[in-house]
């Protein structure tokens, strides 16, 4: 049973999410002390966000001293950010068991550097609180002046419980992410031209590409159902632009008024902002892509 210990009183997202991490490394054998007695801080294995330590070696993890931990591009750790980056490959392995080790990293370092560090920079305030980011949502769970019949410590582990399953989904999704990668990784190496990526599920692209640095793919070809899809891969990652627009004649045509300019027999559509189209087949869709390619 792991020892832990952190403040009583209001609670934020990171002392929240902490505990949910470490519930994740021990599958649940966990005890935690919330008080402000420096007595009861020395009976735990591991103490975050209160005690003002920060030391590793002892299981100290504090953030609130003059001189903070402090990530490597200069941004301050919140508890949340510094239980994860010690424990959180261990949450990973606990509740991921089928990622490969290279798989473990993806999800730890995609984590890390969006869900983790937006807790860590709104404990910090350095970034503008609304009432939708999950720091907000979980620290709701803080009895209000109202609920005088609201137990403080109970309201901690509701939100805590809240925590946990975000932790689970979180994961779970960068772990299809991980897996996403490999995929595209293998088909880009197996591509007979590096700006054609065939897919052979539909599965997510747009991250990978980008993680990858598949700075020659133009174009990524999967399936949509029965039919296939050509589509146009961004300049940059999040952008509505294309590195190459398919061409401009075929724009908003469908079906055989399409197969008529571009003369691939199944092509189905082009959308009018040419960053997809499809046809019915597989080699159809390459087709098209080659065309579009070479335009």
């Amino acid at each position: 049973m792991l020892l832990a210990a952190t403040h009583s009183g209001s609670f934020h997202a990171d002392d929240v999410f902490a505990f949910a991490i470490l519930q994740a490394v021990t599958g649940g054998e966990v005890s935690l002390t919330r008080s402000r007695d420096a007595a009861d801080w020395d009976q735990a294995t591991v103490v975050f966000d209160v005690g003002g330590i920060y030391d590793p070696q002892r299981g100290r993890y504090d953030h609130h001293m003059r001189d903070k931990p402090l990530r490597p591009n200069g941004e301050a750790y919140s508890s949340a950010g510094l239980i994860w980056r010690d424990y959180g490959r261990q949450a990973i392995a606990t509740l991921c068991p089928a990622a490969t080790p290279g798989q473990a990293e993806i999800i730890w370092t995609k984590m890390d550097a969006a869900l983790i560090r937006d807790i860590d920079l709104m404990d910090n305030g350095a970034m503008d609180r609304h009432p939708g980011h999950l720091s907000s949502v979980l620290e709701s769970w803080n009895p209000t002046f109202a609920e005088t019949d609201r137990a403080e410590n109970d309201a901690y582990f509701q939100a805590v419980a809240v925590a946990d399953q975000v932790l689970r989904r979180e994961i779970a999704q960068t772990y299809a992410a991980a897996l996403a990668q490999d995929s595209v990784e293998a088909a880009a190496k197996a591509a007979a031209d590096p700006r054609i990526i065939v897919l052979d599920s539909r599965l997510p692209w747009d991250e990978a590409v980008f993680d990858l640095d598949l700075r020659e793919a133009l174009y990524v070809i999967r399936p949509a159902g029965k039919d296939w899809t050509v589509s146009a891969i961004p300049p940059d990652r999040g952008s509505f632009a294309q590195r190459k627009s398919l061409p401009a004649a075929w724009g908003g045509l469908r079906e055989a008024e399409l197969a008529a300019v571009c003369g691939v027999e199944d092509a189905t559509f082009c959308h009018s902002a040419l960053f997809v189209c499809g046809a019915l087949s597989r080699d159809g869709a390459i087709r098209m892509a080659q065309m579009a390619a070479e335009a």
